[in-house]
């Protein structure tokens, strides 16, 4: 049984050329020399050795993997190098994990993945899935990952289920996460992330297999934010957004008050990389399925450390923003939310659904559902939210 509730408007009732070779679980070497950005503030050797050891002294003991593969993992990753060889360790691991994602991934789907430099000179990494040949493909989805996340792990099952029914799939991490390069967990700008997202995918609509189909973007939490502000840069860019427990507007009681946030923003332009935010540990308020929960931890390439002071303030400015402007969002609009989230307030897409001036518009609340309700609900709850999202894209191809 469907135990979402679901709100709808009255009008819904209801690269340039990819040359690069495949990395398939290996990416390709690149400089040992890790690149730093004109952005990214150098810190004194000193300074980066203790962060080093600092980094490894504190990594947890993942349970279920040898000693080698624990020491791999324990390495500091604060660059794109450290991220891709933890990644390309751990893969054969990956393949073995008892996630509902991953045994009822559809077989078929071809998969590719590749990096690219962005006009920033940040090599960018891209992964894409693709239909078995002789399905027509109905359209293009274009993922936005959330906050420390990573579109090599969880969304890898995701993004089959939505290829096997018909749909080019296409992924990269933002920089500073996951495979791409960049200081990890480092936000500079969210409106250059935002950008980058714009100039990537731009790109991955000329390719001749998907070229002149209809276009839609997911975004999933810190990922429905880029969404939005990817939105409201080019309104006209996308067939339909996709938005799933979306962070759009910092809830009142959670929002720092006014005097902490300028102290904030004053200490992220003296040290803006500084891992001075209090972390609190989610993991509880994140999956519902205990089991599902104890999977996160093979998840090694995301950055779960303190935020970073910048970032920190960029994400705070970016929902004021958004919450400013939802008024502006005329796309075709599905919201996915768990009733329950505790972690991205499922009221607050309540607030976009009503504000937003789309005029073809779907608001689904899942009962007791927490904020990874494509990862970390009993399995028949996952079905059902990806069996929502085909649907919805169905119908509008």
């Amino acid at each position: 049984m469907d135990l979402s509730s679901t709100f709808r408007s009255q009008s819904t009732f209801l690269p340039s050329k990819h040359n690069s070779p495949s990395l398939g679980l290996h990416p390709r070497p690149i400089l040992s020399i890790p690149f730093v950005s004109p952005k990214t503030p150098l810190q004194p050797l000193r300074t980066r050795r203790l962060t080093v050891a600092a980094a490894a002294a504190t990594k947890k003991t993942i349970e279920g993997v040898s000693e080698e593969l624990n020491s791999i993992a324990s390495q500091n990753l604060d660059y794109a190098a450290a991220r891709r060889r933890v990644r390309s360790a751990f893969a054969p691991f990956h393949q073995q994990l008892d996630h509902f994602l991953f045994k009822m991934a559809p077989a078929g789907v071809r998969t590719e993945e590749w990096i690219e430099r962005n006009s920033k000179g940040l090599e960018i990494f891209f992964r894409r899935w693709m239909p078995e040949p002789g399905v027509k493909i109905k359209g293009t989805v274009c993922f936005c990952h959330g906050y420390g996340d990573t579109c090599t792990f969880f969304f890898e099952g995701i993004a089959r289920f939505i290829a096997a029914s018909g749909y080019g799939v296409y992924a990269i991490d933002h920089p500073g996460f996951g495979l791409s390069e960049g200081l990890h967990g480092y936000i500079y700008s969210f409106d250059e992330l935002a950008d980058n997202v714009i100039e990537q995918y731009a790109k991955i609509k000329e390719r001749p297999e998907v070229k002149g189909l209809p276009c839609f973007i997911l975004g999933q939490s810190m990922g429905g934010a880029v969404t939005l502000k990817v939105h409201f840069k080019d309104p006209y860019g996308w067939d339909g957004m996709i938005l799933v427990a979306p962070m759009c507007k910092i809830a009142d009681e959670v929002k720092p008050p006014e005097p902490i946030a300028k102290v904030l923003t004053f200490l992220a332009k003296v040290m803006p990389t500084a891992k001075l935010v209090p972390q609190k540990d989610l993991s509880e308020l994140m999956f519902r399925d205990p089991r599902k929960k104890k999977m996160a931890v093979y998840n090694v390439i995301c950055y779960d450390d303190r935020t970073r002071l910048r970032t920190a303030v960029e994400l705070l400015n970016a929902t004021e923003e958004i919450e400013k402007q939802v008024e502006k969002v005329s796309s075709p609009l599905l919201i996915l939310h768990g009733a329950a989230d505790k972690v991205t307030d499922p009221a607050v897409s309540r607030f976009l659904y009503e504000n937003a001036s789309s005029k073809d518009k779907t608001l689904k609340l899942y009962e007791e559902g927490y904020h990874c309700i494509l990862e970390g609900e009993p399995d028949d709850r996952i079905l059902t939210v990806l069996n929502d999202i085909i649907s919805w894209l169905d119908a509008r191809c």
